[in-house]
């Protein structure tokens, strides 16, 4: 049997790397191919979080392949049906708005979008600060759109960033497995 290919953006909620990273090795683990895709602010910013080119060395070093990180690279991922399934992980609520408006700007909405044109699962791993405010519409609209499917999710700090959530990273296997059976792992929010 084959290996599944699993894309695996990553847009910059920069401060869930290191939360996230561990998911992509597990997903190696687990005997996907894994194809890495960064949106071009993650693959070239650096923050207070650690240097972009760091990071992109090790995702490199993780998957045993060049990350894709722009709109051109990210393309034929549809036509050329380069993937099974889609993971992004972390997905901002900038990228949320992109998506649930058809909008594709950046290497990460092309990958969607190239993607789900095969009728193919992409599975959303939020992390936003204004999850139940300004995204909360993004999120709702997504969640009702054929072929999308949301990692577990949850309020990170209710108190003091109560508009504020993040997916459950740990559950990204089983949430990936549910996706490409067509299921969404429940609860979404819990």
């Amino acid at each position: 049997m084959n290996k599944i290919r699993l894309g695996f953006a990553m847009c910059g909620s920069f401060c869930t790397f290191e939360r996230v990273l561990p998911q992509m090795e597990r997903a190696v683990e687990l005997g996907y191919e894994v194809q890495p895709v960064l949106s071009e602010f993650s693959y070239s910013t650096d923050t207070r979080f650690g240097k972009a080119g760091d990071f992109v060395r090790r995702i490199e070093e993780i998957c045993g392949r060049p990350v894709i990180h722009t709109i051109y690279e990210a393309e034929p991922i549809g036509p050329k049906k380069l993937l099974d399934i889609l993971l992004v992980a972390p997905c901002t609520g900038n990228t949320l708005g992109k998506l649930a408006n058809g909008i594709t700007d950046t290497s990460v909405t092309m990958a969607v979008k190239a993607h789900l044109r095969n009728q193919r699962p992409v599975v959303i791993a939020v992390s936003t600060n204004d999850a139940l405010g300004a995204a909360g519409k993004n999120i709702g609209m997504l969640l009702n759109q054929k072929n999308i499917y949301f990692v577990p999710m949850r309020q990170d700090d209710p108190v003091q960033k109560p508009q504020s959530i993040v997916a459950d990273f740990t559950q990204i296997p089983q949430a990936v497995e549910c996706a490409f059976k067509g299921v969404q792992m429940q609860p979404v929010i819990s």
